[in-house]
């Protein structure tokens, strides 16, 4: 029988290319609001959790120290090995490797950070209690992550389960910043900003179960007229549009 963590290697492996390059992935003014609220400098050292294709793992690369992107997927890591190449950064570590434990020893990095993995996560309370533990005393603990309004989440997790078929459950701003309480974490800061996008370039970059392409074009259809998936479905130049809402939390490690 097919684990979760067999989800996650399947889907990750297939979406390696396409979410890496997709516009709201990539966005430089979304990356750059992380590395900002984070309050990085040239004297950090950063984990990325999850890294995923290594983007904002560059993206901090640009003004600290060094970073290390971990991540559980071969492909993943491949290609956040392509775009370190093509940015021409040097000051970078790439390790295969699980989010809970991580593999690095207490007060290992002055910055930790997860990017769109914590709906990913079977037990997120452990992975951010994990990213404390390798934070240094004086550093910041940073998760980025879909967080959806409490009376949509329901409708907006039931869709991205469709979507992709290892997620797990994405939480509203309040359950996040609880996460932070139980890790032992003060109260995070707190910015947000919208990922834009369109159905269509969606699907593109997603790999659900046959017919389920259809079920999600319905919900986002469906959608444009009472806002039940809480991502402003509109239409706009013959496609759907949506921005699916993402909190950045920052805490700092007493």
């Amino acid at each position: 029988m097919a684990t979760h963590r067999d989800a996650i290697l399947d889907q990750f492996t297939r979406q390696a290319v396409p979410f890496s390059t997709a516009p709201g992935i990539r966005d430089e003014e979304a990356l750059r609001l992380v590395v900002e609220a984070s309050d990085a400098g040239p004297e950090d050292t950063v984990l990325d959790v999850a890294c995923g294709p290594g983007l904002v793992t560059c993206a901090f690369a640009r003004v600290v120290k060094h970073t290390t992107g971990l991540d559980l997927t071969p492909a993943m890591l491949e290609r956040a090995r392509t775009v370190q190449r093509e940015q021409g950064l040097t000051n970078m570590t790439w390790q295969q490797g699980e989010a809970i434990p991580l593999p690095y020893p207490e007060g290992a990095f002055t910055i930790v950070v997860s990017r769109f993995a914590f709906h990913h996560f079977l037990d997120p309370a452990a992975a951010l209690t994990e990213m404390r533990r390798v934070c240094a005393q004086g550093g910041r603990v940073v998760v980025v992550d879909s967080a959806p309004a409490p009376d949509k989440a329901d409708a907006f997790n039931a869709m991205e389960v469709l979507r992709d078929p290892s997620h797990v459950r994405a939480m509203a701003q309040e359950e996040l910043r609880g996460l932070f309480h139980a890790a032992g974490l003060p109260e995070p800061r707190v910015k947000t900003y919208r990922l834009e996008g369109e159905v269509e370039g969606l699907l593109k970059r997603s790999f659900p179960n046959p017919g389920d392409d259809e079920k999600i074009r319905t919900l986002f259809a469906a959608s444009v007229a009472d806002d039940a998936l809480g991502v402003g479905a509109r239409p706009e130049g013959g496609e759907i549009r949506f921005g699916y809402p993402v909190a950045v939390l920052v805490a700092d490690r007493g």
